[in-house]
């Protein structure tokens, strides 16, 4: 049964590989090259792209072998085959965004047992045992300034709608907490709907703003917690004739949400900096191989993006890219 699930993640490993390099056995503990896998939470996506940017050149720089690999779907049941292969190639460490707080438990664990020392970027899981780094966007406090922002654009009231990717991602989670939090907290005046959830498809985000509109004809603004969610709801506001009457924020700033805040879709974005999370994660990577000191949380920022900073130099560097 192994056999066929490590066939699998080959399989998907050639499918879903986004390139870098690989080799065999691992040899950063014996002063030979550091060998890192970084495993994405979703191949092609330009959050993971910029992640991966910013791990290669920091992975160039400290003279490390860096392969990057990732599922077609943020799912954990396309990203275990994918670990299980890496766990097989014995990297001396793997940078992963878990695609399941719970789901992904199991083959960390595995890989945690066979040495290979694991870094959490982005995403987590409960497990705290697992993870010598975990270096994520401060998320509850990305989503409290969503709420603010949302809340100034309507004029601290109506009716608000966060659309999400799944329940158990711990990203998103955070950021609707951050959110909620942040909207029951001080601005009373706001109606809060809720939360449905696109599963991260761009179709479904679009037939929940539509269904929404249909039911709560005054709404007043949507928070969409991630890249699809708001490409999908930005989609279905432009059908309806919405635009500029309903607000929203999105969170990520990938090359669509930007060509949406300057045709006035969204109203503003949170911008995380993956680059940043790549980087760190290759860095503290190689600190856990040398058994150098290894710095358990680290905490990024996120930049809050309007048409009227987006084409400011410092903001145009934190944009994400869907290459190198």
């Amino acid at each position: 049964m192994r056999k066929a699930v490590a066939a699998l993640g080959t399989l998907l490993l050639t499918i879903a590989a986004c390139g870098g390099q690989g080799g065999q056995g691992g040899q950063g503990g014996g002063g030979g090259q550091v060998r890192v896998t970084l495993v994405q939470g979703l191949a092609g996506e330009e959050f993971y792209e910029t992640m991966a940017c910013g791990a290669k050149a920091k992975a160039k720089e400290l003279g490390v072998a860096l392969d990057v690999q990732g599922p077609q779907k943020f799912d954990p049941t396309l990203q275990t085959p994918i670990v299980n292969s890496v766990v097989a190639s014995k990297p001396d460490a793997m940078l992963i965004a878990p695609t399941d707080v719970k789901a992904m438990i199991a083959p960390l664990t595995q890989a945690k047992q066979q040495g290979i020392k694991i870094i959490l970027v982005d995403t987590v899981v409960e497990d705290p045992g697992i993870g010598l780094s975990r270096i994520s966007t401060d998320n509850v406090k990305g989503g409290a300034a969503a709420a603010k922002a949302l809340a100034e654009q309507i004029g601290d009231k109506g009716k608000a709608l966060v659309i999400s990717t799944d329940p158990g991602v711990s990203t998103v989670d955070a950021r609707i907490k951050g959110f909620e939090d942040e909207i029951k907290a001080s601005h009373p005046g706001i109606s809060y709907l809720g939360v449905q959830y696109s599963h991260n498809d761009v179709g479904e985000a679009s037939k929940i703003v539509n269904a929404a509109l249909a039911k709560d004809p005054d709404l007043a603004g949507v928070f969409a917690t991630n890249l699809n969610s708001a490409t999908g709801a930005g989609s279905a506001l432009q059908q309806a004739g919405k635009l500029g009457q309903v607000k929203m924020v999105g969170f990520d700033a990938g090359p669509a949400q930007v060509k949406q805040l300057k045709d006035g879709v969204v109203q503003a974005l949170i911008a995380q900096l993956p680059g940043d999370i790549g980087a760190k994660g290759v860095e503290q990577a190689v600190a856990a191989v040398k058994g150098q000191q290894v710095t358990p949380s680290i905490p990024t920022d996120a930049t809050i993006v309007t048409a009227q900073n987006v084409d400011q130099p410092e903001v145009q560097k934190i944009l994400y890219k869907a290459g190198c």
